[in-house]
């Protein structure tokens, strides 16, 4: 009676909802790319509950692959005419009956104009209660429905080992056949729906987590509150009655467990896999970082070329970018400003072939989606090549569109001693922080809370008083050396190449560290990164900088590294820098790190115990299966800097065990980051990447966690797990 059966999962209970009935229905809408291009579509969601189908008269192998999402792709639905496409429609069709689908990644958005108000707001509303319940139970539903070849409801056994192939397992033989064998009740040769229940629940027994909560178990099937709360104990966590009465509460779905306060194995498992129970520390997902600090007291989540799609040749120029660099969390963005037609200035990368975007578009974007993922301050940075002219236009767009955001004036008349902090509680609503800066540079801030936005202007050439006087703090101008600079107010700002930056770091770090301290300096990639490729964010961070700006457009190790850094304090795209990183006085030097400020010699021990349901990697080969093998990085000083990694294990993506320990010694824990990447082995070539995880060192709760892995792009790799062990030793430091 302690069973919870595959049948009782969140599913159920979406497939009660109106919206999701109507989606099931089916809706015929159009689908838009520009006034000229607009097709009829059929969308459909499926009965897997996860699959919409995308009815196309497009016959290629590429259009029959975009036909179809899954929901677990889409990162949100926005309502009316917010896409390029649909702004450009606005006026001329209902915004009612108008959305966009976003997708994680690569994928374009999809912008959608429905026959009526009624059909967008099921869509609209439709989506949200599957994203929020999608479990593994859920996943492993699409892929039954799908094995199921003849659609009679039931798998014979060659149709079983089709699922086993889609899930990513590979069984042998006499293994899968005498769990059918258990399954098949009726010995038929045929599971039916409740067999097939009991088949997929064999499979997904966790035995590495029966372990554990065997360990705590006084019978071994159900925990006490008792039990549960030394469980907690050991873990690290609030070891309270009350605390462990609220889990059971939340996770057990078995009314009498729950009503007799206990948790059963399902219970434990559910919360467990809970971001409860996350690898990070769920009390970093809120903002918990002193805000009142001086802007350079803080990493800022920065972009390069913000409008760019992909490379800085040929790519197009879009506002689209800009929404997903703010959802993001990111607060400062670049705009690089040129003359265009009609009196009107463009942003595009210029002297190249990308496409041009209007600023105006841009600045609506901005004002648009700027305060949605934080409220803290955001930084426009912009490259100024206009005319006066056009420079006169800028500045009035950005007075009429920010309005009482754009911060036009000191915050109060006294002599500045240090920039503002991001939390502006007591100042009206006003965004515009820079000021004059180097040649051909211009950019814009925006303090937050207050919501204000901050301009730092170039001195190059001539510049429109009307622009020039938006800039209030951040007066981007050449460095000069760090003697120099210290006689200088704070709020000076000065942009680094990634070499002219790692320069200062490896020969005087100490000196650039104190700069870094007190003003703030934004990084660049080099400007022959043509394919927009990334340095590494580390070494700045190492060094103090505040603004570390790469192309947020690129995928890959270094834009996971500063999708990790910023992931605590609420993701609000600020972090407070360690102490030693705040002082115009600090001794501390990246590059020597033997002792003194920041050396606390920690040792990092973490048992790898095993991977859920990994995804395949060639899909193009069914009988393809993952030889997963798992990879811990420390990314730090460079005395921490390090990498591990498990044994493979052969022909298993959906629950390989490695119980592998891999240990870290650390100097400086303050600024590591743990980086988790699980790869597909290879005999003959590169390892393929699977996914990864990164988060500081800072944020990383030790105990019993599971990590849940992302795709390359950084959006969610769901359902797919690691199962680790991690603790802690800090040896004193006399």
């Amino acid at each position: 009676f302690l069973e919870i059966p595959l049948s009782s999962s969140p599913l159920d209970w979406v497939l009660d909802d109106e919206d999701v009935r109507a989606m099931m229905h089916g809706s015929n809408m159009v689908k838009v790319r520009s006034q000229r291009w607009q097709k009829s579509r059929s969308l459909r969601l499926l009965e897997d509950g996860v699959t919409v189908w995308c009815e196309s008269t497009k016959s290629s192998r590429k259009a029959k692959a975009q036909q179809t999402f899954s929901v677990t792709e889409v990162e949100c639905v926005r309502e009316g005419c917010q896409s390029e496409a649909l702004r450009r429609l606005s006026g001329s069709v209902p915004e009612n009956q108008c959305f966009t689908v976003v997708f994680r990644g690569a994928r374009k958005s999809l912008d959608l104009l429905c026959s009526c108000e009624e059909e967008a707001r099921h869509w609209r509303f439709g989506m949200l209660p599957w994203l929020l319940s999608l479990t593994p139970h859920t996943w492993i539903r699409g892929y039954l429905r799908r094995a199921d070849e003849n659609d009679d409801g039931k798998m014979s056994y060659d149709e079983v080992k089709r699922l086993l192939q889609m899930i990513n397992i590979d069984l042998n033989e006499q293994y899968s056949r005498s769990l059918f064998k258990k399954a098949d009740r009726s010995c038929d040769g045929r599971l039916d729906h409740v067999e097939i229940e009991e088949f997929c629940r064999d499979m997904m027994r966790r035995p590495e987590l029966d372990a554990v909560f065997r360990h705590y178990s006084g019978n071994g099937c159900v925990l006490s509150t008792a039990e549960l709360r030394d469980f907690l104990g050991d873990q690290g966590e609030d070891a309270s009655l009350i605390h462990a009465q609220s889990l059971i509460r939340t996770y057990e779905l078995n009314d009498w467990a729950q009503k007799n306060q206990l948790m059963t194995q399902n219970g434990f498992t559910m919360y467990m896999l809970s971001l409860e129970n996350d690898v990070f520390n769920p009390d970093h997902a809120r903002v918990h970082q002193d805000m009142t600090r001086p802007l350079a007291h803080y990493f800022i989540s920065s972009s390069h070329n913000t409008y760019l799609t992909k490379d800085q040749v040929t790519s197009a120029s879009s506002a689209e970018p800009y929404i997903r660099a703010l959802n993001q969390g990111c607060r400062c963005v670049e705009l690089d400003c040129w003359d265009g037609d009609k009196g009107e200035p463009v942003i595009y990368h210029g002297h190249t072939l990308t496409s041009k975007v209007p600023f105006k578009e841009v600045i609506e974007t901005i004002a648009q989606y700027a305060f949605k993922a934080s409220p803290y301050p955001l930084i426009l940075s912009l490259e100024n090549h206009c005319t006066v002219e056009q420079q006169t236009v800028m500045a009035r767009h950005l007075r009429t569109i920010l309005g009482k955001r754009l911060l036009t004036k000191p915050l109060n008349d006294q002599p500045l001693k240090d920039l503002p902090s991001p939390e502006v509680r007591h100042t009206p609503l006003s965004p515009a922080l820079y000021s004059p800066s180097v040649p051909r540079t211009c950019c814009i801030s925006s303090v937050s809370h207050v919501r204000s936005v901050l301009l730092a202007q170039a001195v190059s050439s001539k510049l429109s008083p009307e622009l020039s006087e938006l800039v209030v703090y951040c007066r981007s101008v050449p460095f000069r050396g760090f003697q120099h600079s210290t006689q200088k107010p704070p709020d000076e700002m000065s942009s680094f190449s990634e070499n002219d930056a790692l320069k200062h770091i490896k020969d005087t770090g100490k000196l650039f560290v104190r700069h870094n301290s007190r003003q703030l300096s934004r990084i660049y990639p080099s400007g022959q990164r043509l394919q927009s490729s990334n340095y590494d964010p580390q070494d700045m961070w190492n060094g103090g900088c505040s603004m570390v700006a790469l192309n947020f457009q690129t995928p890959g190790e270094q834009m996971d590294l500063n999708q990790g850094r910023f992931l605590p304090n609420g993701r609000c795209g600020y972090i407070l820098k360690p102490s030693f990183l705040c002082s115009p006085s600090s001794n501390f030097n990246p590059e020597i790190t033997g002792g003194g400020p920041g050396h606390i010699p920690t040792q990092l021990t973490i048992r790898i115990i095993s991977a859920q349901q990994l995804p395949k990697i060639n899909t193009d080969k069914p009988n393809s299966i993952v030889d997963p093998q798992v990879l811990v990085e420390i990314h730090g000083v460079a005395i921490d800097n390090s990498r591990d990694k498990t044994h493979r294990i052969d022909n298993n993506g959906f629950n390989p065990r490695w119980d592998s320990t891999l240990s870290f010694p650390l100097q400086v824990p303050e600024l590591a980051l743990v980086r988790f990447v699980v790869e597909d082995h290879d005999h003959k070539a590169k390892n393929d990447f699977v996914g990864q995880y990164t988060l500081p060192f800072t944020s990383l709760r030790t105990g019993y966690r599971h990590v849940h892995l992302l795709k390359a792009d950084g959006s969610s790799l769901s359902p797919s797990t690691l199962f680790i062990h991690s603790c802690l030793l800090t040896n004193s430091v006399g």
